[in-house]
């Protein structure tokens, strides 16, 4: 003998699949409403970016001890200036916008200096006696940076490159939390990407 279901038994079942249907529409409308990610290449040359500029930064509190030791400004403007004439002339050569790539080291510059104002200040409050071995500027320091400033030109061009993919601007705020250190609540590392920050899709 066959049971037929109750009008009990068939609300609940349709409400059991009405439910089910409603889930399934969440889901999907979830995934739909992901920001997009840009390709793994991409990311790759983003994360390249990120560590070098890093690894700039990471320099700064050398050239802190060294001026700190010798009592020279923090501000060299001849210098920067003449690096930023010679980054105009290579970034030309590679075909990379001038203006972007002066904008940009000229951001790699002001955040270093924040990192060493702000240990001067430290070191000042604290009293703090010259350094029993500072680096040397010309032989530690700035073969550094000197290797470093046509690997960046290189990369701003793949910047240049990637700069319309979408969500290569969300992914490159995301990972310099992870990439580039975060000394003195970040500050530095703002300051750095900045224009990178404005030349990529958000």
């Amino acid at each position: 003998m066959r049971c037929e279901p109750t009008g009990r038994q068939s609300i609940s079942a349709l409400g059991r699949l009405l439910a089910f249907t409603l889930m399934l529409s969440l889901l999907l409308a979830g995934c739909q409403m992901q920001p997009p990610e840009p390709p793994d290449e991409d990311k790759a040359t983003i994360d390249r970016m990120l560590v070098m500029i890093d690894e700039r930064l990471d320099v700064a509190p050398l050239v802190a001890q060294a001026k700190w030791n010798s009592g020279a400004p923090i501000e060299a403007p001849e210098r920067e200036a003449q690096i930023l004439n010679q980054v105009s002339e290579d970034a030309a050569a590679v075909g990379v916008d001038e203006d972007f790539a002066r904008r940009f080291f000229d951001k790699q510059f002001e955040a270093s200096k924040q990192i060493q104002r702000r240990l001067h200040h430290r070191w000042l409050q604290e009293g703090r006696s010259p350094f029993a071995d500072p680096p040397d500027l010309a032989e530690e320091v700035r073969p550094v940076l000197d290797r470093l400033t046509p690997q960046l030109i290189e990369a701003l061009a793949d910047i240049e490159r990637i700069a319309e993919v979408e969500g290569s601007g969300r992914y490159l705020e995301r990972r310099a939390t992870e990439l580039v250190q975060d000394d003195f609540d970040g500050e530095p590392r703002a300051v750095s990407i900045q224009p990178l920050m404005e030349r990529l899709a958000r």
